[in-house]
Order: structure tokens, then C-alpha cells, then sequence
């Protein structure tokens, strides 16, 4: 990851290197957004300034850190990006140029450092320390339009395997269940988006994973494996084995329907360490489709538990 870095680094110019090498502080660290605001919510440097060369170093970066799954890391990240290029097709502010990178501290492998990345719809930050992922949340993610066919016939649609995770675990519960795990707020966008740092709630609510029968927590398990999946896969085999022994004190719940196809729909997967919200929105742009929001952080873990909220 560091050589990815620094290779990316040396295409630079002096002036570049200052927009991407930056403090570890938590000013820099929180931020990012999922709106189109461009620099004026963000640091870092902007990819529709780099060279053909510097571009391909970037994502040689993104490719390093967020692994070649695919579905997953950089794919699914790649395709963010494309549906912003989409977007850019009919209205302005929108498109794959319109996303920064920045290193938060020197990239080394004896030393702490995050990688931030993101633009609209999208914001990655990964934590290291002495050379290990000490953090990859908090992770935002959206998507609009929710799917598409491109020019050349393919088709996308990039968050569909984290909402049908969700789906599955829905639906695996019954009416019981699902009065338990309802919630009685609404919800038009995540709770913990950006500057919500911290603001986890004091009590979690919904049905306890921990009541549910072992098919019905593999379900959970595998619905929150999309979001863990964006980063190398000996991070995220750890972090899924961490959730994964939590389980028991991890809770499920809803707002809105459990189809996740309205306005309002909403999922929550609240954990002693993961928290995950999945939820549907109208489309802005595209008004005929519902769009997708969610977000993942970790309770004790984001930003590599640098600093206290």
C-alpha cells in the first residue's frame, strides 16, 4: 500500500504533493460528505486535475488499498463513480472528475496514516499503524441511479448485493420479529452520516440478533459482509470475525417497508462494534428510481480510533 502511495506522490509536483500530504488531524479526518460539494466539504486533490499518468497512480492506490473483489473495493468504487458520470449527463456539478485524494499523514509502515477518498455519494477512509488497517469506516456509500446499462450494453447496479443482503435478513423474519425489530421514527437519509461522528444512539433498538436462529444470524452475518468487503480481504476476514462474535449482542431493525423500494425504507444493524444503515430515497435526478444511502462505521474503530467524539 505505501509503495502504491508513494508512487502516486512522486508523479506529483510540489504544488500537488501539498494538496495530498496533509495533517492527521481530525479537521482533515472528518472532512467528507455524500453531496456533490466538491472541495468545499473536502480535501485533498482533485482527480479531474491529474494527468493521464497521475490518474492511473491514484487508482493504483485505490486498487492497493480497497482490494480487487468483484462487486467489492475498488469495483464497486469504480462504479460509484461511473453513476456520477451518469448523473453529469443530464445535470451539471456531477461526474467522475469530481473526486479527491488525500493521504492524512505520511504514508509509511511504521507510522499512523489514513487514506481519504471520496465525492459525492462516496467517502472512504482507511486508518493504518505500523503498517496494518487499524480503521475502514466510516465508510459512506450511494448510488444514483441505482442501476444502469452503459453504451457498450453493461449493465451496473452497485449497490444491489448490500441491499439484497439486507432483504434476505428481512425476510427471514417473522411477524413476531419483525414488530420487534420495527422502529417507530422515519427516516429520509442515514442517522450517522457525515458530522454525525459519535452520535451513536445510547440504546440500540430492534429484535437481538442473538434471538435469532443460527440461519437467521448467518443472514445478518452475510448482509453486513458487503460493507466489510471494501478492503483487503485479510482485514476484512478479520473485522467479519469480530462482528461475527458480537453477534449476540448485535440488533436488527427497520423503518418505513421491509422491500426496500420506497422512500423511507430503512435498515439498521447495530452491533457492540458495527453499525450499518441502508436506506432508500427518491431520486433527485433520475425521479423515476429509488436511490440508495448507507453508511458503515464502527463504534470503537473509526478512523483507526484516533480520536474522541
Amino acid at each position: 500500500m505505501t509503495e502504491a502511495a508513494d508512487a502516486f506522490v512522486d508523479t506529483l509536483d510540489s504544488d500537488q504533493q501539498s494538496e495530498v500530504l496533509l495533517d492527521l488531524t481530525e479537521a482533515n479526518a472528518t472532512a467528507w460528505s455524500n453531496l456533490p460539494c466538491g472541495s468545499t466539504c473536502r480535501v485533498g486533490i482533485e482527480l479531474s486535475s491529474l494527468t493521464d499518468d497521475q490518474l492511473t497512480a491514484a487508482k493504483a492506490v485505490l486498487k492497493a488499498a480497497a482490494g480487487t473483489s468483484s462487486g467489492a473495493g475498488y469495483d464497486q468504487i469504480s462504479q460509484i463513480l461511473l453513476a456520477d458520470d451518469v448523473l453529469g449527463e443530464t445535470a451539471s456539478g456531477y461526474g467522475s472528475g469530481n473526486y479527491y485524494l488525500a493521504f492524512l499523514g505520511a504514508p509509511s509502515t511504521d507510522g499512523t496514516w489514513q487514506l481519504h477518498f471520496g465525492g459525492h455519494h462516496l467517502a472512504v477512509n482507511l486508518t493504518y499503524a505500523d503498517g496494518e488497517v487499524t480503521g475502514t469506516s466510516p465508510f459512506f456509500i450511494g448510488v444514483e441511479p441505482s442501476s444502469w446499462t452503459a453504451d457498450d450494453g453493461t449493465s451496473y447496479a452497485p449497490m444491489d448485493g448490500m441491499r439484497d443482503g439486507m432483504l434476505a435478513v428481512l425476510g427471514s423474519l417473522s411477524a413476531d420479529e419483525l414488530t420487534t425489530a420495527k422502529l417507530s421514527e422515519s427516516f429520509s437519509d442515514v442517522l450517522l452520516g457525515p458530522d454525525e461522528d459519535g452520535e451513536f444512539p445510547t440504546t440500540k433498538e430492534g429484535v437481538a440478533v442473538g434471538d435469532l436462529t443460527d440461519a437467521q444470524q448467518q443472514l445478518v452475518l452475510d448482509a453486513i459482509e458487503p460493507w466489510v468487503d471494501g478492503v483487503d480481504d485479510t482485514t476484512a476476514a478479520s473485522l467479519l470475525s469480530t462482528y461475527e462474535s458480537e453477534l449476540d449482542e448485535t440488533y436488527l431493525s427497520y423503518s418505513g417497508g421491509t422491500d426496500l423500494d420506497t422512500q423511507g425504507d430503512y435498515v439498521r444493524i447495530d452491533g457492540p462494534s458495527v453499525w450499518i444503515e441502508f436506506v432508500c430515497q427518491d431520486g433527485v435526478i433520475y425521479t423515476d428510481q429509488i436511490h440508495y444511502h448507507s453508511v458503515y462505521r464502527d463504534h470503537t474503530r473509526d478512523y483507526g480510533g484516533e480520536f474522541s467524539f
